[in-house]
């Protein structure tokens, strides 16, 4: 099969040795494709392109974050989104265990803030401990804490956890079935091998999927034909398994995503979805576009999440936007140990809070879910809780 590189999309040119490397993955696709019967599930061409072993986006060798990347997350704009963390962390601690889970801590430099803050406070950390699926990413991470004896990877969860748990952007990366409205019944959206190029083909829905859409949109019969949505079964998987380790002990999980309550995600106007793909700091819609050398991410269906993890046995103990936690953890005070006068250092550390908090920017779309239990957040988060939305 040919590459599929559409240069009219206006798109960064990628190397030689990248063009080759989604070509190889696109085979690989293809052939299973073709074991398939001619269609698979886009979510396990999302799982392929993602993280197909040393082809897909997370677990090849190409950079991710940063300028050389194609995004940058809350912790790279400010140390003080992770100093701001900790103030919500260390009073988990207090009530629990001095233990950490960070779930893709992209370059590491999360895991740094929040123990470097901690460490401030007084704060003791045993342990911290990273989950992380990318082979280019874990090795940065260990470059960039090998000075911190407390932090160790994981390839998977522990039986039981006690502590603290963070995820930043893990939800949203993770694989989506997509279906569609279409001649007034849902239909599953397959991906199929046409002239040489990935291409959509719709399918009827098995029951398992038939029962999510039922369960998971609101009205899911009364929106329009041509409609196009994503079902989160491998995100409600995990919050189902996040549940399983922290139930048996105390502590809380503060996921980070952009997304939306179930009333909020699936409005007649979206009509196409919310999947979005990400390619050095271009976003664009087209999914079949390199893959293996872009990011595929869709929105964050939080009441799903809260539900999963509900269901699992885990209470949902907060939920608003991230402008509300970060304002509620204390991150003006935490600008404000800036002198004002020092243009030099306080005029970035301010531009990066309001970038973090300001609703045109990342305050108002990202939202923050605390699961736990046997615990009390801080009163500020307390006080800042819009759970009943979801």
């Amino acid at each position: 099969m040919p590459f599929r590189y559409n240069a009219g999309m206006s798109l960064p040119a990628p190397t030689p040795d990248a063009l080759a490397a989604s070509h190889s993955l696109q085979q690989l696709i293809a052939a299973e494709i073709e074991q398939l019967g001619g269609a698979m599930a886009f979510s396990r061409f999302m799982e392929l392109a993602l993280y197909a072993p040393r082809l897909g986006y997370y677990s090849g060798g190409a950079s991710k974050l940063g300028a050389s990347g194609d995004f940058t997350t809350a912790p790279e704009i400010s140390s003080l989104f992770g100093a701001a963390l900790a103030r919500a962390a260390a009073a988990i601690i207090a009530q629990s265990a001095p233990d950490i889970i960070e779930f893709g801590a992209g370059t590491g430099k999360l895991a740094r803030d929040v123990l470097t803050a901690l460490g401030k406070m007084g704060v003791q950390v045993r342990s911290y401990t990273i989950i992380e699926l990318s082979g280019e990413l874990r090795a940065r991470q260990q470059e960039a804490l090998k000075d911190l004896p407390q932090v160790r990877w994981l390839d998977g969860m522990p039986a039981s956890f006690s502590g603290v748990v963070l995820a930043n952007e893990v939800l949203d990366a993770m694989p989506v079935e997509l279906v569609i409205r279409k001649d007034g019944r849902w239909q599953r959206q397959m991906v199929t091998v046409d002239q040489g190029a990935f291409a959509f083909v719709q399918q009827a829905l098995p029951e398992d999927l038939a029962r999510h859409v039922a369960r998971q949109i609101p009205d899911a019969e009364h929106l329009p034909d041509g409609y196009v949505t994503e079902i989160h079964p491998v995100a409600e998987g995990f919050m189902g398994s996040l549940a399983s380790m922290m139930k048996g002990g105390r502590g809380a999980a503060f996921l980070f995503d952009y997304g939306f309550p179930a009333h909020e995600y699936y409005l007649d106007q979206r009509m196409g979805g919310t999947l979005m793909c990400h390619y050095r700091h271009h976003a664009h819609p087209d999914p079949f576009y390199l893959p293996g050398l872009q990011d595929i991410t869709a929105h964050v269906d939080f009441t799903a999440m809260a539900l999963a993890s509900q269901k699992a046995g885990l209470p949902v103990l907060a939920y608003m936007n991230q402008a509300s936690f970060l304002l509620g953890c204390g991150i003006g005070e935490l600008l404000m140990e800036t002198d004002p006068q020092d243009a030099l250092r306080f005029l970035p550390q301010s531009k990066a809070v309001q970038k973090l908090v300001s609703p045109a920017e990342m305050g108002e779309l990202f939202k923050v879910l605390v699961v736990g239990q046997d615990v009390d957040l801080l009163d500020a988060i307390v006080r800042a809780d819009r759970a009943h939305r979801l």
